[in-house]
């Protein structure tokens, strides 16, 4: 088994699909191998076909005919949020592995029916936490565990950036946009995995201004507290109309920990650890986060392990912005009922891929050049 590649069809073919998620497969080539492109627009798949020598090109429509082609074992879905369910569910039934882009899906039933589907059909579904194996955030968790900081008080992040392109997918509700889906998943997940725990109860407020004509379908922003259990407390603020930021801060008893671009993919990351008020300060060269979790995903599949990024992991955060989003409607915090979950990812996971340029992309502009 130690010479069999896993075959990836890439369904999606937007930003995150071109410039990170093709170009991955050059890092996890040990084990996986793109082979086939799944996309609506006939230009993409012509043009990128061409640039990754990949032979096997099916539009949306076809997508039933790529999944019993005999050409793919796992499917990457990188569509639309709203897309995400669909694609997995018939990628299940087919008897095909999943490996889908975040969030895992928009409601917690879809979310259920996507586990169900893959557990039913005997498929591997994971979801594409790419931090989970990104050497500054687990360093981060492995401070939070090692008692360095105290007892744990205080998570606080911002994470924010300006949606130019009026016609981005991220501004329109029915396709799942608004930067709690977009970008809350990365908050609530890192004070999930920093914590070690699940929230037990949620405050939120979300807002746009009206004169913005680019938040009229979704939210511009959302202020939102998780309460967890031993009196911690996770604050956060996303944004889609204000200057870019991404970073985090836990705060201890003790000590306190900075991570700045915290969720970027194309950033270097700088950590400052800050201990009886002396500041140590540790940086990261930006690297390839998508190979490893590809590569990962893969020997699951391979030796037949679970994966952790699992489909629990989705679950939870899904069932936590849903909270977010009734707490903003109500105007009145929404309890949570505790649940648990043992595996937590750690600095075992750790893995550095060497960085790649940016490619050029077709049809698929940034959400903020």
């Amino acid at each position: 088994m130690s010479d069999k590649k896993i075959r990836y069809a890439v369904v999606g073919l937007g930003n995150i699909a071109q410039v990170a998620v093709l170009p991955a497969f050059k890092g996890a080539s040990a084990n996986s191998e793109l082979t086939a492109l799944v996309s609506g627009d006939d230009d993409k798949l012509k043009t990128l076909g061409k640039k990754y020598k990949v032979k096997n090109l099916y539009n949306y429509r076809d997508f039933d005919k790529c999944l019993h082609s005999g050409e793919i074992d796992a499917v990457y879905i990188a569509t639309p949020n709203v897309n995400h369910h669909g694609f997995a569910v018939e990628a299940a039934r087919a008897g095909i592995h999943i490996l889908t882009e975040k969030p895992m899906a928009l409601t917690e039933d879809d979310c259920i029916s996507m586990l169900e589907e893959a557990e039913d059909n005997n498929v591997k579904l994971m979801v594409a936490y790419r931090l989970h194996f990104d050497p500054a955030n687990l360093q981060a968790i492995e401070t939070a565990r090692n008692g360095k900081l105290g007892e744990l008080r205080i998570f606080n992040s911002t994470f924010t950036y300006q949606v130019t392109d009026p016609n981005n997918i991220r501004l329109k509700y029915d396709m799942g946009g608004g930067p709690l889906y977009d970008i809350g998943t990365y908050c609530i997940n890192a004070a999930r995995y920093l914590f070690q725990d699940e929230p037990v109860e949620v405050f939120a407020t979300a807002l746009s201004n009206p004169r913005d004509e680019r938040f009229s379908e979704v939210e511009e922003m959302a202020a939102v507290t998780l309460r967890f259990r031993k009196a911690r407390l996770a604050n956060f603020v996303v944004s889609f109309g204000a200057a870019a930021t991404a970073a985090y801060d836990l705060i201890g008893s003790e000590g306190s920990l900075r991570l700045e671009h915290a969720y970027e993919y194309a950033d270097d990351m700088k950590m400052t650890t800050t201990i009886d008020e002396k500041d140590t300060v540790k940086r990261f060269k930006k690297h390839d986060q998508f190979a490893p979790e590809i590569e990962y995903f893969s020997k699951c599949i391979l030796n037949n392990e679970d994966p952790e990024p699992s489909a629990l992991e989705g679950l939870y955060d899904i069932r936590i912005i849903n909270a977010i989003f009734e707490s903003a409607r109500t105007k009145r915090s929404v309890k949570l009922d505790y649940v648990t979950k043992k595996n937590r990812p750690d600095i075992g996971q750790s893995v550095k891929k060497p960085a790649h340029g940016k490619p050029e992309t077709i049809h698929a502009p940034s959400p903020h050049d």
